[in-house]
């Protein structure tokens, strides 16, 4: 079971606008800073983002809202999701998008990169069906129409549904976790050895006769 808010700044958005929550209970529901909250209030961060319904997405329930907004003291408690195990798609290449929002998803790559950096390129190719040099250019800032570009999320531009987006971004994170795990590992480095290990025993037992 996992209480994880997968999306916690488009979250914080719809809070913020659709509720009467603090700060502070805002950023402890979605895991924020509390300043990175009030720069969304702000429009300072995630401009361009749309909020996204906790209540809907069953991540939140009205009745908590309303105990939070009651009282500000009152820490959200999420509502604990059943992993949802998508059926293996057979589709090979990228994802058929019709004509008419071809030219939104260099929008929703953008939107990954700024808010979902741990999600790969292959990743996004499969969800809405774009290219890996598609993704480079406007990275890099020399998509043709770099200028134009605003982040926003695929569910939004009608790329794919949420429950895809939520999966991608569930599995990205888990490969982000064990990766750092992987990296404080190998960081921290082998242990020293014991000295009984280090030196020939031979040599150690002998060592210790003169001594005495």
């Amino acid at each position: 079971m996992s209480t994880t808010v997968l999306m916690p700044k488009a979250t914080a958005v719809w809070l913020i606008e659709e509720t009467a929550l603090s700060f502070d209970q805002i950023a402890a529901f979605c895991e924020l800073h509390p300043l990175e909250v009030a720069g969304i209030a702000n429009e300072e961060v995630a401009k361009g983002i749309r909020g996204v319904d906790p209540i809907a997405a069953g991540f939140l329930s009205r009745e908590e809202i309303a105990r939070g907004e009651a009282d500000p003291n009152h820490r959200l408690r999420a509502a604990e999701q059943k992993k949802i195990d998508l059926p293996e798609r057979k589709r090979k290449g990228a994802r058929y998008i019709p004509t008419i929002r071809r030219g939104d998803r260099p929008d929703a790559i953008a939107w990954f990169l700024r808010n979902h950096p741990e999600v790969s390129d292959a990743q996004i190719v499969k969800l809405i069906g774009t290219t890996k040099s598609t993704i480079e250019q406007v990275r890099t800032r020399s998509h043709w129409n770099a200028t134009n570009i605003k982040p926003v999320d695929p569910v939004s531009l009608g790329l794919c549904s949420q429950i895809e987006l939520d999966d991608v971004v569930r599995r990205a994170a888990d490969v982000k976790a064990k990766d750092d795990m992987k990296r404080k590992r190998s960081d921290d480095g082998p242990g020293l050895k014991p000295a009984t290990e280090s030196v020939d025993p031979e040599t150690y037992q002998r060592r210790d006769q003169e001594d005495v």
